[in-house]
């Protein structure tokens, strides 16, 4: 069965562990890693690996950390691991559509579209036959899913909010620019979600939501009517 923890989500850091009880993987490490040791109880001896979506910082920022201090191998692509300049002897390129096994794991990266070097998605399978889902930082993946069982899915904004931002110039239109060309829409994540849902869906974590063009509560209950499956905000 699958765990799933969150050790932050959003534009000021993002970090997650999935757990499936015999191996564990890292996903994103833009959170502080003392932090998330010690949400780990400085306990790493079934991390497999660390997967990073891509380069920008709050995804990414201590890497260097990572790399200094412990003996955990990174998988990203070959994009985002030349924009970080990490060593190639401590990372294996995740190539888009091939499977690699990271511990119990098989992990096969897909492209999305974001403002980044090479930035990807993720689908996990364990031995049980469990699939995760992970879509961060992106506005739309032209891909379908099969039997889906986790979904860990950025709803970043709502243009609702957007535009009500637009229309009482409380949001510059170069950021607003930048939101609607790189992140996932509310809409657009329910849209991807019920899409690739299953009946062998368990539950769905909602990623990355902005802190003022997101609304948790809504997000939240409008997810739980879709899919009526347990979800979690990350």
């Amino acid at each position: 069965m699958i765990n799933i923890k969150s050790f932050g989500s959003g534009s000021a850091g993002n970090a997650y562990l999935i757990d499936d009880g015999i191996s564990q993987i890292l996903i994103e490490c833009g959170i502080k890693l003392e932090l998330v040791k010690q949400k780990m109880m400085f306990d790493f001896r079934r991390v497999a690996g660390m997967c990073i979506s891509h380069e920008h910082g709050d995804h990414s920022k201590e890497i260097k950390k990572v790399l200094a201090t412990t003996s955990i191998e990174l998988f990203a692509s070959k994009g985002t691991l030349k924009a970080l300049n990490v060593p190639n002897h401590r990372a294996t390129v995740l190539e888009i559509g091939k499977s690699v096994q990271i511990g119990s794991w098989s992990v096969t990266s897909f492209d999305v579209n974001h403002d980044a070097a090479e930035p990807t998605g993720f689908l996990f399978k364990n031995k049980l036959g469990e699939q995760l889902l992970f879509v961060t930082d992106t506005y739309y993946v032209k891909y379908k899913f099969k039997g889906i069982t986790h979904m860990m899915i950025e709803a970043n904004y709502s243009m609702e909010i957007i535009r009500e931002k637009a229309a009482a110039l409380e949001i510059e239109p170069f950021l607003k620019n930048r939101i609607l060309t790189s992140h996932f829409e509310f809409d657009n994540s329910k849209e991807f979600i019920k899409v690739n849902a299953s009946d062998q869906l368990q539950e769905v974590w909602l990623l990355h939501l902005s802190d003022s063009n997101s609304d948790e509560e809504l997000f939240k209950r409008e997810v739980q009517e879709l899919t009526g499956v347990p979800v979690f905000i990350a």
